[in-house]
C-alpha cells in the first residue's frame, strides 16, 4: 500500500545519531559513567537526589524555637580551666651534621603532622632539616607546595635557636630530589621507618647514613615519630612547630580576615527567599558565628561503607568505588549498616549534623561557616542542613570571584583558609573525626576555645532509632555532650600529641 504524499517519510538521521552518541559516550567518556578514580566520579550512577533520612525529626527541628537561656549558653565562651600554652626553649642546637629530607603526603592537616615531626627528628639527629616537600594530593591533585601554604621565613627564624632548617640542599647535593629517589633503590632513602618509630630507632638507623653520605631522605614520613618515651623538650618542640612556626601566608590570612569580618557583619541581603524571611525575623547572635567541617567526601562515604539514603544506585557506585580504589580491603563493608551505625563508624550526613545542632540550641539566625572541599551529593546532599541553616556561608559565597581567583583551584590553600577561620570561629564543630577535627580540637584547647566533639557511638544508637520522637532525641543529644565543648582532655600513652596537647605543651597555673 502506498503511503499518501502529504505525509513525509519517518526522519531517521536524529534518531540513528541519538542512539550512536548513547552507545559511544560510555565509550569515549568512560569517566563520566564510572568511577574509576577518585577525582572523575560518575555524573550517572549516583545522579537521584537523596531523600531525608529521618524526615520526621527534620520537620520537628524546623518548627523548633530553642530557648533564649540555652542560646545564651551554647555562645558564652569556655571558662578558662586552669591550663595555659607552656613552650619553654628546647636546648639550643650543636653545629649540625648532614641534611635530613621528608617526602609527605595526605593533606593538609596529615601533613602538618608530618612537619612537626620531621623538625623533631631533626633535632633528635642535630641534623639540617630542608623545608619538607608536600606530595601531590592524589585526590584533589593538588602540587601546592610548602612555600605556596606556609610562611617559610617565618618558620625558619620561630625554629632558628633550636633548629638548623634550610630552603634548598646545597649545590653538592642537588641531585637528592624526589624524582632521584622514585627511578630506583638508594642508599641515602630509608624507607623502613616504622609507624611511630622511637627516637632510639633514628639515631641507630639514619644517623649512619648521614654520616656516610652527608644526607638522608626518609619516606614515607608520615606518622614515623612515637608519641610516647621522648624527652620532654622534643615534646615541646613538636607543639612550637604547629602552634606558633607554622603560620599560613599573608594572602592567605588576609583573605580569612577578610571572610571572618563578613561573618560577623550584619546580615544583608541573601539570595534565597527562606534566608530573606529568617534575616527579617532574627539578630545575629551579637556578630557570632560557628564553623562546621563537613567531613563528607566520596572517600569517606565509600569507605564507611554506611548507607547514606541514595537507594540502590549510590550502593552500588560506592561499592565500585571501594573495588577499584581499595580492592576490597574495605572491613566494614563485612558488616550491615546498623551494626556499623550503632558502634559510631557511620559519618553523619549533612542532614544528620543539622539535627544535631539544632538539638544543641543554634537555630535558623545562626551564621554557619561551612569548611569542606568538596561535599559527595552536591547541593542536593546538602539541601535539608540548608533548610535548617538558610544562612549558611562557606567560602565560595562569602568571597568575591577575584578573591578566590588566587586560591581556586588549590586544595590545599583552601583547606588552609578554612583552617584559619576555624581558629577565629566562637565556636568548631566537626561532623566527624578526622585529620582537620584532630588538628582543630588541639588547636583550639591550647587557646582555650570552644569545640564541639560529636559523640559518635551516642550518635549511631540514637540514629538508628527511627521511632524516636523530637523531645528524646533533643534530650538524648544534649545529654550524650555535656563535658564534649572543648573541656582539656590529659594525653594517655599512644595518644596523639596533635590531639591532645595537655601536659605535654601545657602547664597548670
Amino acid at each position: 500500500m502506498r503511503r499518501p504524499s502529504s505525509s513525509p517519510p519517518p526522519a531517521r538521521g536524529p534518531a540513528l545519531a541519538a542512539a550512536a552518541a548513547v552507545v559511544l559516550l560510555p565509550a569515549i567518556f568512560p569517566a563520566l559513567f564510572t568511577p574509576l578514580g577518585r577525582a572523575f566520579p560518575s555524573l550517572f550512577s549516583e545522579w537521584n537526589a537523596p531523600k531525608p533520612m529521618h524526615e520526621s525529626l527534620l520537620n520537628e527541628a524546623l518548627r523548633w524555637k530553642i530557648p533564649d537561656e540555652q542560646k545564651r549558653d551554647l555562645w558564652t565562651p569556655l571558662p578558662y580551666q586552669g591550663w595555659k600554652p607552656c613552650l619553654k626553649k628546647s636546648a639550643t642546637h650543636d653545629l649540625p651534621f648532614g641534611y635530613i629530607q621528608v617526602f609527605l603526603d595526605g593533606g593538609l592537616n596529615q601533613q602538618r603532622m608530618g612537619i612537626c615531626d620531621a623538625v623533631a627528628v631533626a633535632k633528635i639527629l642535630n641534623a639540617t632539616l630542608v623545608i619538607p616537600h608536600l606530595e601531590v594530593n592524589p585526590v584533589w591533585k593538588d602540587s601546592s607546595s610548602f612555600e605556596d601554604i606556609f610562611n617559610v621565613d617565618h618558620f625558619i627564624n620561630t625554629l632558628r635557636r633550636e633548629v638548623s632548617i634550610v630552603k634548598y640542599v646545597p649545590k653538592e647535593f642537588s641531585w637528592s630530589t624526589r624524582e632521584f629517589y622514585g627511578t630506583g633503590i638508594r642508599a641515602t632513602r630509608i624507607k623502613t621507618a616504622p609507624l611511630h618509630a622511637s627516637a632510639t630507632w633514628y639515631m641507630e638507623n639514619v644517623s649512619p647514613i648521614l654520616q656516610s653520605y652527608g644526607i638522608a631522605a626518609i619516606a614515607p614520613f608520615s606518622h614515623r615519630l612515637a608519641f610516647d618515651d621522648l624527652p620532654a623538650d622534643i615534646q615541646r618542640l613538636r607543639c612550637k612547630v604547629n602552634f606558633e612556626a607554622l603560620v599560613f601566608l599573608p594572602y592567605i590570612i588576609s583573605l580569612g580576615r577578610t571572610l571572618e569580618n563578613r561573618l560577623r557583619s550584619p546580615v544583608q541581603g541573601h539570595s534565597t527567599e527562606l534566608a530573606q524571611q529568617v534575616v527579617e525575623k532574627n539578630t545575629n547572635q551579637g556578630g557570632k558565628f560557628a564553623v562546621l567541617h563537613l567531613r563528607f567526601d566520596k572517600d569517606m562515604a565509600a569507605h564507611s561503607a554506611c548507607d547514606f539514603g541514595g537507594g540502590r544506585a549510590e550502593k552500588l557506585a560506592l561499592a565500585k568505588y571501594r573495588q577499584v580504589i581499595w580492592q576490597g580491603r574495605v572491613l566494614n563493608s563485612q558488616l550491615t549498616d546498623e551494626e556499623l551505625r550503632n558502634t559510631g563508624r557511620c559519618p553523619l550526613t549533612p542532614e544528620e549534623i543539622g539535627l544535631i545542632l539544632v538539638a544543641l540550641g543554634f537555630d535558623n539566625s545562626t551564621r554557619l561557616y561551612l569548611a569542606s572541599h568538596k561535599v559527595y551529593g552536591g547541593e542536593a546532599r546538602i539541601s535539608s542542613l540548608r533548610r535548617l541553616f538558610p544562612l549558611m556561608e562557606d567560602k565560595r559565597s562569602l568571597a568575591s570571584e577575584d578573591e578566590l581567583a588566587k586560591v581556586e583551584g588549590k586544595a590545599s590553600v583552601l583547606a588552609a583558609l578554612d583552617y584559619y577561620i576555624s581558629m577565629h570561629s566562637d565556636v568548631f564543630i566537626s561532623a566527624s573525626p578526622g585529620n582537620m577535627h584532630n588538628a582543630l580540637l588541639a588547636h583550639r584547647a591550647y587557646k582555650n576555645l570552644k569545640t564541639i566533639r560529636p559523640n559518635m557511638a551516642l550518635l549511631g544508637h540514637v540514629f538508628v532509632n527511627k521511632s524516636m520522637e523530637w523531645s528524646g532525641f533533643q534530650e538524648a543529644v544534649q545529654a550524650g555532650h555535656k563535658g564534649r565543648y572543648g573541656q582539656i582532655r590529659l594525653r594517655k600513652p599512644t595518644q596523639s600529641i596533635y590531639t591532645y596537647p595537655a601536659p605535654d605543651c601545657m602547664c597548670q597555673g
